[in-house]
């Protein structure tokens, strides 16, 4: 088959579109990738040797726009769209794969209408705008929280799975701030870092580049000897090396803890997108798999109140929400149905 992948602006978008056509050429078939020149995508394909060609066109998110930046942007949307119909008839393209994000629009709206099946991967519990207005046009519309033909395991890194173990007790605790860093994540853990030295608890911090000569001088000035990160390539190590997290919710890192066993505690990023973040955690809590608190004053006792609860439950059910090999499967299903 001759596939093209669309959408990102965020990595997280980004890393499924990498998954699945990593996925889709070990099986044999030609990749191309249409993007934006807005957002990471550039950073992310503009070299890659895993597509044939990428391809970054210029368009601009639409939603975050008034007035006549809303039209311009739809402008460059239109534009961007009859060259991508022309860059499917090039390539002679089977399907377009969507994995969502504002540079998505496109090449996707160009496969809906040349006819061509449009396929969509939405990674959160609350779909995107995109996705929502192109779902009823898509061939196939993957989910990972939604039951039916299309629903798929979050294509993660084999790594978590194969050295997933369930945790009994916490020896580690790791704090996820995210690549930008999250100042709320970071305070917290500092609030709390010398109940855990009491408590012999190794603290991992990964708290964003901007933060972390302000952390690592609070936990000197503490006398903690934690492991602090503003960036790491090492993060799949890091969550094996660990038994609780702490962190946003945001679809990759919260499917990536679960393939590993780690039990997390989620604290939704409150200004995400239709407030997704919360419900993705939501879908963990209904399975009795994690804890969810709103960002706020008086989060720390709960916090050590989940810490000091038996995760052995918890970690052991993680392994029931996810399987090895979603990239596959999805790219699999792609090929019965095309």
């Amino acid at each position: 088959m001759n596939l093209i992948f669309t959408g990102g602006g965020t990595g997280g978008h980004l890393v499924i579109a990498l998954s699945l056509a990593e996925t889709a050429r070990t099986r044999g078939h030609r990749v191309v990738f249409i993007g934006s020149q807005s957002g990471q995508d550039h950073q992310w394909f503009g070299n890659s040797p895993l597509f044939e060609k990428a391809y970054f066109l210029d368009t601009t998110g639409v939603v975050n726009k008034k007035g006549l930046g809303k039209l311009g942007a739809l402008w460059k949307v239109f534009n961007a769209l009859i060259r991508s119909r022309a860059l499917i008839r090039e390539f002679g393209a089977d399907a377009v794969v969507s994995v969502g994000g504002f540079s998505a629009a496109p090449a996707a709206l160009a496969a809906v209408v040349s006819g061509i099946p449009l396929y969509i991967h939405e990674q959160n519990a609350i779909t995107g705008k995109l996705n929502r207005l192109l779902r009823s046009y898509a061939k196939g519309f993957f989910s990972s929280y939604e039951e039916g033909e299309f629903h798929c395991d979050y294509p993660v890194n084999e790594r978590y799975f194969q050295n997933a173990r369930i945790r009994q007790e916490i020896k580690t605790v790791i704090f996820l701030g995210g690549s930008q860093g999250a100042k709320f994540i970071n305070d917290l853990a500092l609030e709390v870092a010398p109940w855990l030295k009491e408590r012999g608890i190794h603290i991992i911090h990964q708290c964003g580049v901007k933060e972390e000569e302000r952390v690592k001088a609070a936990y000197h000035e503490l006398g903690i000897d934690a492991e602090v990160y503003g960036f790491t390539t090492q993060i799949t190590e890091l969550i094996e090396r660990s038994d609780f997290a702490v962190s946003r919710s945001g679809a990759s890192t919260l499917w990536e803890l679960c393939a590993a066993g780690v039990p997390a505690f989620y604290i939704p990023f409150p200004h995400a997108a239709a407030d997704h973040q919360f419900h993705n955690a939501q879908y963990i809590l209904q399975h009795n798999c994690g804890w969810c608190e709103r960002q706020s004053d008086g989060i720390a006792d709960k916090l050590k109140e989940a810490i000091m609860s038996d995760i052995a439950p918890k970690s052991e059910a993680l392994a029931d929400l996810i399987a090895p090999s979603g990239a596959e499967h999805i790219i699999q299903k792609i090929e019965k149905s095309v």
